[in-house]
Parts: structure tokens; C-alpha cells; sequence
């Protein structure tokens, strides 16, 4: 995003009565916030939900001194900027009416792998808990999904925790500004976070982590992602919340049953026997219900890799095949370099040994 823009973008989220909603159909209307502030009172008026007071309000001059100050802190602390027009900005999140206009990011996260869930529940985790998130993510490692949480103690910790121990990206959506950490206990992760995914917030420099920042917060946990998982939860508490949003967001919610007497499992239970939340026992539950068979297949052929012996050239043509739905027998001895009389007697020792199969015309794909 062009400086001059983000700063004119800024100026607007600080404009008393302005929020993402309103300031989203002002940018749509008047083609971008630089816009906004040269447009006439006249022009603005016709916009629906534009009054005299919000056009009072956009003459405030101490929002550019805001937005000066934050823009200094952006640049200073080298951090990425997400608008919700551009590409780099989460997919998913996009198609959320409610989404913020402007996202902050530190680390290094990349958004482009499609696979996102959120996990989430209670801060007091009990040991069935722990070991359910560990296994569920250990188990989807193979699938290299992005692991979204809140970077608050309980499951959001233990989530991100065994997500870097398997080297998955994680990414800690945080409910305050980058320029501090909450809880403060957890700033000894924030180094392996950012080296395997980072951080991302709406909240500017200034923003405390006070009590209704962590309910906007659990908006972007549930939008950015295709499903939100609640492995713990008391009858009430915020990763209810978190469900419910991603519900009203059209996503997908699965939910860990317990026992009716654990304290912490009330909400999941709840969540189940009101049609809020599928029923989560295993892993292949959520790769079923989210229809990652495909990436299932991907995982038995790695398995399968590691019990079979192939040679230098048919190693070489099995990684080919990999990044490849299928190809035929010319080009991948084009591609492998080698020749064709010899490329036809290796497919045929692979596919003995089961790692390939052939296709009509020609073609062949990794099993």
C-alpha cells in the first residue's frame, strides 16, 4: 500500500463514527480515503449514513496528527500493512462484511496456502485437552495447514506451541497494538512465532488489550480461516463467542465433546447439541467434513515413500512427478534430462513398485 494512501486511511479510522463498515462504502463511493477528504460535504451528504455531525467530524484535524504518529510507528518497526483491497490481504476474510479496513503484521506470514484453521478454547486446559490439540495437530501436520490463534494462555498457546514444534506457519491474531505482548509471560515465543508465521492485528500502537478488544479480536480468529475449531470450553467464555461468529461467517465450527460433568467441556457439548458445531473425536472428522481427501492421498504417498527403495533417476522423476498433476512420458524426459529410451524402463521399475501409476495417453501421476 503507496504511503500516501495509508496515511490518508489512517486519518479515516480515526474519524469519530467512522468504522470498518462506514468507512468501506466511503472508500467504495469516493474511490479511496485520499478522496474522502477532498470531497465536497454536498457529495458525502448523499451517502447513506452520513450526517452533519460525521461531516463535522472528518474536519478534525488532530486525526492526521494521529495518523502521522502511527504511520511513524508502522515504518519504524518495519511492519506489513494488510488493505482490504489489495492482494496480500486474507482471502477469506475479504467476503466478511465486518472485516477491518486495515490489518498490521509483523513476522513472516505467508497467506497464499489455502488451508486455515483457527483453534481456540479455554485458558485453563485441562491435560485431555492438551493432548487432544497435540495430537489433532500432529496428525494434520502432513497437510501443512496455518494454524490461527489468540497467543492467550490454554489451548491458544499449546496450538501455537506444537504447530512451530512440527514446523507448520502459525499466526497469533492479538487483541493490542505490536508495540507490546499480552500475556506478558508468552514474549518468550514471540521469536519462534515470527520465524514461523507472526502476527496480525487491527489495533494501532496505542491500544490496550482491555476487555472488548479481545470480542473484535475473535472476529478476524473466525473470518481468516475455513473452520474454527473449540477443543475446551467452560458454558460461557470467548471461544463461544469465536463459534458463533465463524456460524454467522458461514464457516465451518467443530467441537470436542467431554464428559457432562467436565467444567470444560459444557460449551463444546452445547455447541453440539444445539447443530452449532460438528462433532470432532478425530482428525479425519475435520479432513472428511472439509474435504481434504486429496491431501490425504498426498500423505500416504510420503508414508509410502520411506518403505520403498528408488534408485538416483527414479527419485529424480518421482519429485518431478509430485509438482505435477500428471505429465507424459516425452515431457518428463525433456524436463528429467533424460532419455526416452531409459525413461520408459524406470516408469515401468516405478510403477512395480507402486509410487506411479499410468493414465490414458500416456500420462503418468505419483500414487
Amino acid at each position: 500500500m503507496l504511503q500516501n494512501e495509508l496515511y490518508y486511511t489512517l486519518a479515516l479510522l480515526q474519524v469519530e463514527g467512522v468504522g470498518d463498515i462506514l468507512a468501506k462504502k466511503l472508500i467504495q463511493q469516493c474511490g479511496s480515503a485520499e478522496e474522502i477528504f477532498k470531497s465536497k460535504n454536498t457529495s458525502l451528504a448523499r451517502i447513506d449514513g452520513v450526517g452533519k455531525s460525521l461531516l463535522k467530524n472528518l474536519q478534525d484535524k488532530t486525526i492526521f496528527q494521529k495518523a502521522e504518529k502511527e504511520l511513524f510507528f508502522i515504518e519504524q518497526e518495519n511492519l506489513t500493512t494488510l488493505f482490504y483491497q489489495n492482494q496480500n490481504y486474507p482471502e477469506k476474510l475479504k467476503h466478511c462484511f465486518d472485516s477491518p479496513v486495515l490489518l498490521f503484521q509483523s513476522g513472516n506470514i505467508d497467506l497464499t496456502n489455502p488451508k486455515i484453521i483457527s483453534i481456540v478454547g479455554t485458558r485453563q486446559i485441562t491435560t485431555y485437552g492438551n493432548e487432544f490439540t497435540k495430537k489433532l495437530i500432529e496428525e494434520l501436520a502432513p497437510l501443512n495447514p496455518i494454524i490461527v490463534s489468540g497467543f492467550a494462555y490454554g489451548v491458544d498457546i499449546v496450538s501455537h506451541q506444537t504447530a512451530i514444534d512440527f514446523k507448520l506457519q502459525t499466526i497469533g491474531v492479538l487483541a493490542h497494538g505490536l508495540n507490546q505482548i499480552y500475556p506478558k509471560t508468552h514474549k518468550k515465543y514471540m521469536a519462534k512465532m515470527e520465524e514461523n508465521g507472526g502476527f496480525l492485528t487491527e489495533f494501532w500502537s496505542h491500544s490496550k488489550p482491555d476487555r472488548e478488544n479481545f470480542v473484535k479480536r475473535n472476529r478476524i480468529v473466525a473470518g481468516i480461516s475455513e473452520a474454527t475449531i473449540v477443543i475446551e470450553s467452560a458454558e460461557k467464555g470467548g471461544s463461544l463467542i469465536t463459534a458463533q461468529i465463524a456460524n454467522d461467517y458461514n464457516r465451518d465450527v467443530f467441537a470436542v465433546p467431554g464428559r457432562t460433568t467436565d467444567k470444560y467441556s459444557q460449551g463444546c457439548n452445547n455447541l453440539i447439541k444445539t447443530q452449532r458445531a460438528h462433532v470432532l473425536t478425530s482428525t479425519a472428522d475435520l479432513i472428511y467434513i472439509l474435504n481434504w481427501e486429496l491431501q490425504k492421498k498426498e500423505q500416504k504417498t510420503i508414508q509410502k515413500q520411506l518403505f520403498v527403495t528408488l534408485t538416483e533417476e527414479e527419485q529424480k522423476i518421482y519429485n518431478y512427478l509430485q509438482n505435477k498433476e500428471n505429465e507424459g512420458i516425452d515431457i518428463i524426459s525433456l524436463d528429467c534430462e533424460i532419455p526416452i529410451f531409459k525413461t520408459s524402463s524406470i516408469l515401468l521399475s516405478m510403477e512395480l513398485k507402486g509410487v506411479i501409476r499410468p493414465l490414458p495417453g500416456k500420462l503418468f501421476e505419483v500414487i
